[in-house]
């Protein structure tokens, strides 16, 4: 009879045992950066309830991730302005590649895999040259950088996989601010910013540009959200007076005006100017914005743009649509379900979860 292991090794040879896959860490929902009680940083795989399936170390503080969209695989991208981007085999944490941006970038914090998985495009900032930068890295060559094109902007932090008839597209929030690692964080080009929500192609080509009037360009565009229909909302963060009352969430579809939504409502003071996470609800019927400064997740309807709920969560910042609506995630731990009206605690890990929640498709 022929012995476990060497049936394996049989299909082994011959090609035909099952490709690894998300189904063997048991089908994790989310992925999402964290520290631990030791300070140590970590990547974790979340389910749709907030259990833990997976922990894998990094080296530093990482902001989000990208996860293969078939191989138990993901990209663990450093906070900004961090150089690794750490490509992470899921299922025991072995450390598979090390992406390096070319001298005089950085990384922006977050990146994509193409549909089929065969490349992987990055965030980055071309401080040298004061523009911002996808890069492009071919998965099936070890991750080899193969190019690069601008975002078609200056600061590009956030970036979505959008669907359109002519093929897929690159959604970029172009935040518009000017930095330099010389500076640490510091804003260079406050009173010349000028923020933009781009789509290109693949290739880099640009096919559209969005930008708000010049009375809100200190509203820098930052993070996106994809609803069913292809309606891109986007969270920004006021580099102004952050006593303000400003909108800090909006609706683009493209070929239309953006939609600011809650403007003139008073409420919008409790965000303190500062959009951390977008997400929509999984009906499409609301979108929400969290504000870590603020202590809030505020739900806004779609349709008339206005704000429906108010969630006072301290330290929240994840977002991401579950199956049941909406699920948030604290630096105190907490795993949180928006839904009916009400923040219901999911779960509580020893864990400090840093800005996002990165739902796997």
């Amino acid at each position: 009879m022929t012995s476990r292991r060497g049936f394996i090794a049989g299909l082994l040879a011959t090609g035909l045992a099952p490709a690894p896959s998300w189904a063997d860490l048991g089908g994790p929902a989310f992925l999402a950066a964290a520290k631990d009680p030791g300070g140590h940083y970590l990547l974790a795989g979340l389910s749709e309830t907030g259990a833990l399936r997976f922990t894998c170390p990094l080296p530093g503080r990482g902001h989000a991730a990208a996860a293969h969209p078939f191989r138990p695989e993901a990209v663990a991208f450093a906070r900004r302005p961090g150089r690794f981007a750490d490509v992470i085999d899921c299922r025991d944490g072995t450390h598979l590649a090390r992406l390096e941006p070319p001298q005089g970038h950085h990384f922006y914090g977050h990146g994509l895999f193409s549909r089929d998985g065969s490349r992987l495009f990055t965030t980055e900032n071309d401080y040298e040259n004061t523009r911002g930068v996808i890069g492009i890295w071919e998965v099936t060559q070890g991750y080899r950088r193969i190019g690069s094109f601008g975002s078609g902007g200056i600061g590009p932090h956030d970036m979505l996989l959008r669907h359109s008839q002519g093929g897929d597209q690159l959604a970029i929030a172009n935040g518009g601010i000017e930095t330099h690692p010389d500076s640490g964080r510091a804003k260079l080009n406050l009173p010349q910013m000028r923020p933009n929500l781009s789509l290109l192609s693949l290739e880099g080509q640009v096919l559209d540009v969005m930008e708000l009037n010049q009375e809100l360009h200190l509203n820098s565009i930052r993070h996106l959200a994809l609803s069913s229909t292809g309606i891109l909302g986007f969270a920004m963060q006021w580099q102004g007076d952050p006593g303000a009352e400003l909108p800090l969430l909006g609706l683009y579809q493209p070929g239309a005006a953006p939609q600011l939504l809650a403007q003139g409502d008073p409420r919008l003071r409790n965000m303190r100017g500062y959009g951390g996470s977008v997400a929509f609800a999984a009906d499409d019927q609301s979108i929400a914005v969290s504000s870590p400064r603020g202590g809030l997740v505020q739900v806004l309807d779609t349709h008339s743009g206005e704000i429906i709920r108010e969630h006072m969560l301290q330290d929240v910042c994840g977002l991401a649509t579950a199956n049941t609506g909406l699920i948030a995630s604290t630096g105190l731990g907490q795993i949180l379900a928006l839904t009916k009206g009400k923040a219901k605690p999911l779960q509580h890990h020893d864990l400090a979860w840093d800005n996002h929640l990165i739902r796997l498709t």
